[in-house]
């Protein structure tokens, strides 16, 4: 049995140290027999792209001819080669980890990144070059393109970029100035792909570029104009990610029997799965990162894990606030809100940023499509419509609307949510989970109010809720043809749990009179949603309707 992958991104290193690879070689030749030769790819982060990235070049180094055998005797690649393996130098860079504190140790940092490739070519084919500590990123890499035409005379680099936009994308969320100074005209990054795109007419004969989103292309285009953006080529969807039967082939591999692999795919799906990043693709792929995290908590514990996303994954996404602050539309929580609860927005998608203008309403839902916090799902005359992929994503995006909630009001909470969640799952008691929703009402401003609804007050419930982690929350859940506003299910169906259905109704200035009214229409609702025929079999249900009159909540257990 091969080890499980998990957080290994060195391809060399992966197969000499038998760890299961899944097979992606066939990308290798079919990229290899477009027309273009500059390719863009773009995935969300923690995807495998940097694995992608390493799989290029141990199958163009020149070096590597040696071990073609060794590195790809199991794969598609290996009785489909191409005609240019093993024929060139790779030129390699890395631009994650660039210290963003301010413009002057931006480029610092981006220089040394750029010193630290160019001395590992170097260092590799053996090149007479010396590197001036006092010239600038991009003289460094024009006098290295001049040294090589001299030296390799009829020899091609390959130049793979991996995490391109990392430090843009840093500095894009917290000094925007910054970053347009280093990608403006006289910019330092910019200089440097000028440099790079006058490589292409002599020695550079092909490039591939992976990041998150196309942010510095559009600041850049006069000077790097070159590439072309596969990032929604419907042929390239499943080329970094996994598909279904590829986690299947995995667990399959490690040795996880059938019927276990039964129940952990439907978690794996509603977690890690629902990516798609064109509207002709045939099929959603999963998160490589985050199932191969799943997985190897399970083998190593044999349980499902408690914590569903890798704490090195949730960082990364709990970037979203960074981002989403750019916009400056008068929508942006109403989208939040909308994604919350998971309904679907029609948007064109744009394909190049340009930080000089406005972040609007298209540009933020865009820019959610590229991190990851949303996915095409279908499409509108044309246009995609993008929806929250998966449960994990869905908690993140509960827990940024409440952070949004807390700071437009100027207020703080302590929450205990264990203690939340034990009230609701061992005694079927919603009171804790009431009194927080209450204390988050008492500070809105009166202005929240003017366009406040039921819908509000749901979705701050939902958010809570989802925030325990513990339960599965279900908004607008179909029941018999009809839909509950929302059901808690416990994550853990084998304990005995209870299970809660909520409706909630909204009275703006009610009487007493109106109440007992709302309240007796929810009651009807309510016990039709329980008595529907996948709710009538669950044993230990508590149900119950909330009303608000403003911003004071009545709670009563049908």
């Amino acid at each position: 049995m091969k080890k499980l992958p998990y957080g290994i991104s060195d391809y060399e290193k992966l197969i000499e140290n038998d760890y299961y690879y899944v097979d992606k070689t066939k990308y290798i030749e079919q990229l290899e027999n477009l027309a273009q030769t500059y390719i863009m790819f773009l995935r969300p982060r923690k995807f495998g792209k940097t694995l992608f990235t390493n799989l290029l070049w141990n199958y163009y180094d020149i070096k590597k001819q040696d071990k073609f055998e060794v590195l790809f005797k199991d794969t598609y690649i290996r009785k489909n080669p191409t005609k240019l393996r093993n024929s060139y130098y790779i030129l390699k860079f890395n631009f994650s980890g660039i210290d963003t504190s301010d413009e002057e140790t931006t480029i610092k940092g981006f220089k040394e990144k750029v010193t630290a490739s160019i001395s590992d070519f170097i260092k590799s084919y053996n090149l007479d070059f010396y590197i001036n500590p006092d010239m600038t990123a991009e003289g460094l890499l024009n006098n290295l393109l001049i040294a090589f035409k001299n030296q390799k005379q009829g020899k091609k680099i390959y130049v793979i970029i991996d995490e391109y936009d990392h430090f843009a994308n840093e500095l894009l969320g917290f000094k925007t100035e910054h970053f347009k100074n280093l990608v403006s005209k006289n910019g330092k990054v910019r200089k440097w792909y000028e440099i790079l795109k006058e490589g292409t007419e002599s020695v550079i004969d092909r490039i591939f570029i992976t990041g998150v989103a196309p942010i510095t292309l559009d600041s850049m285009t006069s000077g790097f104009n070159i590439i072309s953006d596969l990032t929604g080529d419907p042929r390239f969807n499943e080329m970094i990610g996994f598909t279904k039967e590829e986690i299947k082939i995995l667990m399959k591999e490690q040795n996880i029997p059938e019927k276990e692999q039964e129940e952990l795919l439907p978690i794996m799906k509603e977690n890690y799965d629902g990516y798609k990043f064109s509207i002709n693709a045939k099929q959603n792929i999963y998160n490589s990162n985050m199932s191969l995290y799943f997985l190897n908590e399970y083998l190593s514990f044999e349980k499902i894990p408690d914590e569903l996303v890798d704490v090195n994954i949730a960082s990364d996404y709990s970037k979203l606030g960074n981002m989403l602050t750019l916009c400056k539309g008068e929508n942006r929580l109403q989208i939040i809100e909308k994604t919350v609860l998971g309904e679907g927005i029609s948007t064109k998608i744009v394909q190049q940023f340009n930080p000089a203008i406005d972040f609007e309403e298209k540009e933020m839902l865009s820019m959610l499509y590229y991190l990851g916090y949303l996915t095409i799902v279908g499409e509108d005359i044309g246009d995609p419509v993008l929806k929250v992929p998966n449960q994990v994503i869905k908690d993140i995006y509960a827990e940024y609307f409440l952070k949004v909630i807390r700071e437009e009001a100027d207020f703080t909470i302590n929450v205990n949510y264990s203690d939340i969640s034990k009230e609701i799952l061992k005694e079927g008691k919603i009171d804790k989970i009431i009194e927080l929703l209450q204390e988050y009402l008492n500070n809105l401003s009166n202005r929240d109010y003017q366009n406040f609804d039921e819908k509000y007050i749901k979705i701050m419930f939902y958010c809570i809720a989802r925030s325990t982690k513990k339960f599965i929350v279900k908004s607008e859940l179909e029941l018999g043809r009809n839909y509950s506003d929302i059901v808690l299910i416990p994550k853990e169906l084998d304990k005995g749990y209870y299970w809660v259905m909520i409706e909630f109704k909204y009275l703006k200035n009610g009487n007493e009179n109106q109440l007992t009214k709302k309240q007796k229409e929810a009651r009807i609702q309510i016990e039709r949603y329980a008595n529907a025929e996948e709710m009538r079999n669950i044993k230990k249900l508590k149900k119950y309707i909330v009303v608000a009159i403003n911003d004071k909540l009545y709670i009563q257990e049908a």
